[in-house]
């Protein structure tokens, strides 16, 4: 007569520890009360997920403020559809936000703390401890339905518009005796392992949700696999006995897990183990045609974390936006608190919205633009020359050959009251500055320059040789602007703009267009940074020369 240890040690007999054995390897944590331990659970099928991001940074977020411990645990046990070296490069992306775990995985060959291992493919025999277990207890049972089997199992279901599923009077394994498993077994016909659920579809199991509240969902009856044909556990069985040997206190994922909270739920209470707590966040959204959906990695760019990267988005500002979405009142918080870290924002889970984050690019840039321009010009220097060595090497080269000159270039009104904004992100930087670069000028002088038209060219070359005669950049901004004045009304263009608007009719123009005049022929373009800065920084001879290319410019076009 069979018994169910005997078909747990037929199933496992080279796994030798049990249960308690676990428990006295990984003990609870000596933290202090209220401290949240909380993970990033990635799987390495591809990039780093903008929802991916936006979970994890939450997650390390509330345990940095708890003084709690974050860690990362790398889920590969999906090997169909793991792409090589995607493990490492998610955790490389997470310490470009600076989310960086305080345990777990880190490389193939690298990873810190005492409760690995934290690949889930290297945690084999755990997993194996814990099902033997549930076999022992009549909890899991091994089921030798082909995929044949379930494909028709499920075909008449939906013909019977029944929900489909693996489940009671259709779970047939469950009710195979000991000595049919067992002879099946010694048979050496292919199995999996399945849980054993004693839920009923037709009720309800209560759950408390920190961001949703107390909620009601359908009772788990599926009889879910648990260990598939190549020895790795599903996600459902590797959550339970991961979080509970990693003495995970919440988990912070996306609401499209909702509907598995209840297997979960019955997986931790078969164990007799107290589960984690469960924060469920909005899944990030996009509107298209009036209508919103899930921001999709294949129709949107901005889904990929490698996008932020590639394009020179600064971090903090990423961050910073992703914080918006997590919590209502970060921005108010930030209004007041403008000199202190994002770091120091609490974050809770009754700012947090019920519905869909709508995410925003125009929002992302205005942040980054009004972080940019605060930021101290040797800072935004440094972190533009990290960027351009990765993503754009020629940049790179010309910033490091005169790195004075790039901060001279960068620094233009940062010191003012409101200083401009003119950069949303490092890519942005290069296109607006590349005329102070000589080389760059001379090719952009080989195409017609972004003349006013609707002036005589006569006008423009005679204020621009005017110029060239008498340029003094020796003097204040407002000293210098008075000569600018002056040379516009020894050329009958209007000093002061409101008398042009008064008398139009007087003036051959007004001092804005004379500003211009010289501004185009500098730069090449009607828009870049304030004139009195461009020609401080390029010098007398070089604005000379440049104004007599100008008017070679002018002539030819």
């Amino acid at each position: 007569m069979y018994t169910l240890n005997d078909l747990a040690e037929l199933i496992f007999p080279e796994i030798k520890d049990t249960v308690e054995d676990l428990e006295k390897r990984y003990p609870k944590r000596n933290l202090e009360n209220g401290a949240m331990v909380t993970r990033f659970a990635p799987s390495p099928t591809g990039f780093l997920h903008t929802g991916s991001l936006f979970t994890s940074l939450v997650s390390y977020h509330l345990a940095k403020q708890s003084n709690g411990v974050f860690y990362i645990r790398l889920e590969d046990t999906d090997t169909k559809r793991e792409i090589e070296g995607s493990g490492e490069d998610l955790v490389n992306q997470l310490a470009n936000f600076d989310i960086i775990p305080d345990e777990g995985y880190l490389s193939n060959s690298k990873e810190i703390g005492n409760y690995g291992p934290y690949k889930q493919s290297d945690r084999a025999t755990i997993y194996k401890t814990v099902i033997k277990h549930l076999i022992k207890i009549g909890r899991a049972y091994p089921c030798f339905c082909t995929p044949d089997d379930l494909s028709k199992l499920r075909e008449s279901q939906e013909k019977e518009k029944l929900i489909p599923g693996y489940y009671g009077k259709f779970a047939k394994c469950r009710f195979l005796t000991l000595e049919e498993q067992i002879n099946k077994i010694k048979a050496g016909e292919s199995y999996i392992i399945r849980f054993k659920s004693m839920g009923n579809h037709e009720n309800k199991v209560k759950v408390h949700d920190e961001i949703k509240g107390d909620l009601e969902l359908t009772e788990n009856d599926q009889d879910i696999v648990i260990l598939k044909g190549d020895g790795l556990p599903t996600y459902h069985f590797a959550h339970l006995v991961d979080d509970h040997f990693m003495h995970s206190t919440h988990i912070t994922r996306g609401e499209e897990w909702l509907s598995s909270l209840p297997i979960h739920l019955e997986l931790f209470a078969t164990m007799g183990w107290e589960h984690p707590k469960y924060a469920h966040l909005p899944v990030i959204m996009k509107v298209e045609n009036g209508n919103r959906r899930k921001l999709s990695k294949r129709k949107d760019p901005e889904a990929a974390v490698a996008f932020f990267l590639e394009q020179g988005y600064p971090k903090y500002a990423i961050i910073e936006y992703l914080l918006t979405l997590a919590n209502s009142n970060y921005e108010a918080w930030r209004a007041a608190n403008m000199d202190k870290s994002y770091e120091d924002f609490v974050l809770t889970f009754d700012k947090m919205s019920l519905d869909g984050a709508l995410f925003d690019l125009d929002k992302v840039a205005n942040i980054a633009k009004e972080r940019l321009a605060i930021k101290k010009a040797k800072d935004v220097v440094a972190e533009v020359k990290e960027w351009a060595l990765v993503y754009d090497k020629d940049f790179y080269d010309r910033i490091v050959k005169d790195e004075e000159f790039f901060t001279k270039i960068i620094n233009i009104e940062r010191d003012k009251p409101k200083p401009r904004k003119d950069y949303a992100k490092y890519s942005d930087i290069y296109p607006i500055i590349s005329f102070f670069y000589n080389d760059n000028y001379d090719k952009l002088s080989e195409t017609k320059f972004e003349w006013n038209d609707n002036k005589p060219k006569e006008d423009i070359i005679d204020i621009l040789n005017d110029y060239a005669d008498n340029i003094n950049l020796d003097l204040d901004e407002t000293e210098w602007f008075n000569t600018i004045k002056e040379l516009a009304t020894r050329h009958n263009y209007a000093a002061n703009m409101k008398d042009y608007k008064k008398n139009p009719e007087l003036f051959k123009g007004s001092v804005a267009e004379a500003s211009e005049f010289i501004r185009v022929a500098v730069s090449g373009r009607k828009n870049a940074p304030n004139l009195y800065y461009v020609l401080s920084i390029l010098g007398v001879e070089e604005v000379r020369r440049r104004i007599n290319v100008a008017i070679k410019n002018l002539k030819e076009n």
